[in-house]
């Protein structure tokens, strides 16, 4: 289930001379990891909380909140979501939990009054979140007919993505082959539902992201793009975006392609996370055994009107790469390996995308089984 919480735009200033990050675990950890000045990853701490199945972090800066989805509930099961006071030696002190509707799997703050996801619903709460809070709005998601593959038997929301206005929250529908579109009332943090933007039967989309362009002195118009990966169909799909008078979004297809050496991926591989940092773009391969035994990333390079091409393919210095996040210099990626349960950190050239060298490895909690989605790390972030 997706959760979606007010956004405050206030960055921290980090003065240590170490970094913290957070990694959750299906062993129903959360751990808080340090990586010092000369390069050392260590597990500073750990906390046995949000639930059986901790899934996804969001960390607020502006109010040094991390909040923690539970994976573990499902269609007719609560999981929960909970809130925590981050303090700067990366101990964690539980502010709230409550329940949640069906398996959250990913969360947002956005700039309404509320905030989530999972499961078949969308569920929004209002913040600061408060223990046995009742949600703002739950949105139940159904399927007519179940989809050409077998992970489609139901609607399977996986991530929430926020429009570049802060209007718009999009959810990638893996079981309905759709990626939702609701604008926000910025008043009431209500959403309203507007048209979905369909896929080919069996895309299975999960993850995406929004990039608008600058003003330029050619006067052109700015650009604003979404681009998401398909899990079950392997693809690579940039849309160009226009802001309708109805106040919904249009859509208009400009690629698609397989974001892999040759174009097509290894029989079983499938894309998983997404990210950008510049004008590079990065996709997690599962399953590719690219640098057996690793899995791998690609890079993707976006030209300045939008439209996107592969550049290369490097490791994962792990199994089974569920999520990955680079930090705000653009300098480090920390790379959530699920199976192999490590957390690599890898060098990044702000400037060209390039990523560079291993600097740091760290197993966090027993190693998950690839055929089991559910062990093994299940997220990572900075606290940034």
């Amino acid at each position: 289930m997706f959760r979606y919480l007010p956004f405050i735009i206030s960055l921290a200033t980090a003065t240590n001379h170490y970094t913290n990050l957070y990694a959750t675990h299906y062993d129903g950890n959360i751990y808080t990891l340090s990586l010092d000045s000369g390069n050392s990853l260590s597990i500073t701490s750990s906390l046995k909380t949000c639930g059986d199945a901790p899934s996804w972090l969001t960390f607020d800066s502006s109010t040094r909140t991390l909040y923690c989805s539970d994976h573990s509930g499902n269609a007719t099961i609560n999981g929960s979501l909970s809130s925590y006071s981050v303090h700067h030696d990366g101990r964690l002190t539980e502010l709230a939990k409550t329940l949640d509707m069906g398996a959250a799997v990913h969360s947002i703050i956005y700039g309404g009054k509320h905030g989530t996801n999972g499961g078949s619903a969308l569920s929004t709460f209002r913040l600061p979140l408060s223990s046995d809070e009742e949600a703002l709005q739950v949105l139940r998601y159904q399927m007519s007919q179940p989809g050409p593959k077998s992970q489609q038997n139901a609607p399977h929301p996986h991530q929430v993505i926020l429009d570049p206005t802060g209007s718009f929250l999009l959810v990638p529908d893996l079981g309905a082959d759709k990626v939702r579109v609701y604008a926000i009332d910025h008043h009431s943090g209500h959403l309203n539902a507007c048209p979905s933007l369909n896929y080919t039967a069996g895309s299975g989309p999960r993850h995406g992201l929004f990039w608008k362009s600058k003003p330029s002195h050619l006067a052109q118009a700015p650009v604003t793009m979404l681009y998401t990966v398909s899990e079950l169909g392997g693809h690579f799909n940039a849309f160009s975006v226009s802001y309708l008078s109805s106040g919904c979004l249009a859509f208009q297809e400009e690629q698609s392609f397989v974001p892999y050496p040759g174009g097509q991926l290894p029989a079983g591989a499938t894309p998983a996370e997404l990210r950008m940092a510049g004008s590079s773009l990065y996709a997690s391969i599962r399953f590719d055994q690219g640098f057996a035994p690793n899995d791998s990333l690609v890079t993707l390079l976006r030209s300045p009107d939008g439209t996107v091409k592969f550049s290369e393919v490097s490791s994962s210095y792990g199994t089974v790469p569920r999520t990955f996040v680079i930090n705000k210099k653009g300098t480090l990626v920390a790379i959530g390996d699920q199976a192999s349960s490590n957390v690599a950190i890898v060098m990044r050239d702000p400037q060209s995308g390039k990523l560079g060298d291993l600097i740091a490895n760290l197993r966090v909690g027993e190693p998950g089984q690839a055929s089991n989605s559910s062990t093994g790390l299940s997220s990572i972030i900075w606290e940034e």
